[in-house]
């Protein structure tokens, strides 16, 4: 995938590493955890013959600046909802369509939340929103989000313990949640670990802040009775009907325009499955 790089200022001043392709209406893609911007390389050059497509690192994330976590304002979903917003309008786009996987996923939906008259339409791939995610997770079923718990603890011991074995934690995962190992090459898979290991501090920092600010602004919208005003797809895997919930139910609750898409292949499915993405994402753009 051919990718023209810029380095474009985000809310505060963070540095947030850019990579666009293609031409037509803009649409905006933000990756997962442990990824960088390249998870999309598939689909961007998919999506890239109608579309200008600007797939950033998350701040904290690849390329990104790395502020050091000043508060828990830091690595909010809010914070990085704004970083999403300058850096479109940087480069020239008020209003674009949005896709998160992961992580990013929960920054697209806060930016949908926080910025509505900016986002014409939102994806969003494998999550559930930061305050459903917490509240399905109970008894044994929440060992398979050990991650979550480890990095919401307070600074110091998840750095430390992440730091002495950073291939194998972040390797985990890349191996757990993947049906297809081909579709992470190994190029690709090692850029996603020298990446992680050179931003455990900020990573963690990011987790931290969905299992605390993250929730409270997620709470405030539910009770202010807030929703995505935009169309929205969410495709997922069937995990809700494993840990007991009805996932198309919880999304249904914050947005009202929802076309949900259960899916067979694993979490990274942008790289498992990334015709599927690519259709679904140009089907929700019709809506």
């Amino acid at each position: 995938m051919n990718f023209d790089y810029v380095r474009v200022p985000g809310a505060d001043g963070v540095e947030i590493n850019t990579a666009v392709t293609g031409s037509g209406s803009p649409i905006v893609l933000l990756h997962g955890f442990p990824q960088t911007h390249l998870m999309w390389r598939h689909v961007a050059a998919d999506l890239a013959a109608e579309h200008t497509v600007i797939c950033p690192d998350l701040r904290g994330y690849g390329a990104s600046d790395k502020p050091a976590e000043a508060g828990p304002d830091t690595y909010s979903k809010r914070t990085m909802a704004a970083d999403v917003v300058a850096v479109a309008k940087a480069l020239g786009h008020d209003r674009f369509a949005l896709a998160g996987h992961d992580r990013g996923a929960l920054v697209a939906i806060r930016t949908g939340l926080d910025h509505p008259a900016n986002i014409t339409h939102l994806a969003s791939l494998d999550v559930l929103p930061t305050l459903d995610m917490w509240d399905v997770m109970h008894g044994v079923t929440a060992a398979v989000g050990f991650h979550l718990y480890l990095m919401a603890q307070p600074p110091g011991l998840a750095e430390k313990m992440i730091a002495g074995a950073s291939d194998e934690f972040f390797g985990y995962f890349l191996d757990l949640w993947t049906n297809d190992p081909q579709a992470i090459p190994a190029d690709i898979r090692r850029a996603y670990l020298d990446a992680s290991r050179d931003a455990i501090p900020s990573i963690v920092a990011d987790y931290r802040a969905s299992a605390g600010i993250d929730v409270e602004h997620d709470q405030a919208d539910r009770a202010a009775g807030r929703t995505l005003a935009m169309p929205v797809t969410v495709l997922q895997q069937d995990w809700g009907s494993m840990l007991g919930f009805d996932a198309a139910g919880l999304w249904k609750a914050w947005a009202p325009n929802l076309n949900h898409v259960p899916v067979k292949c694993g979490h990274f499915m942008a790289e498992e499955a990334p015709d599927l993405v690519a259709r679904e994402i140009r089907e929700l753009l019709r809506r």
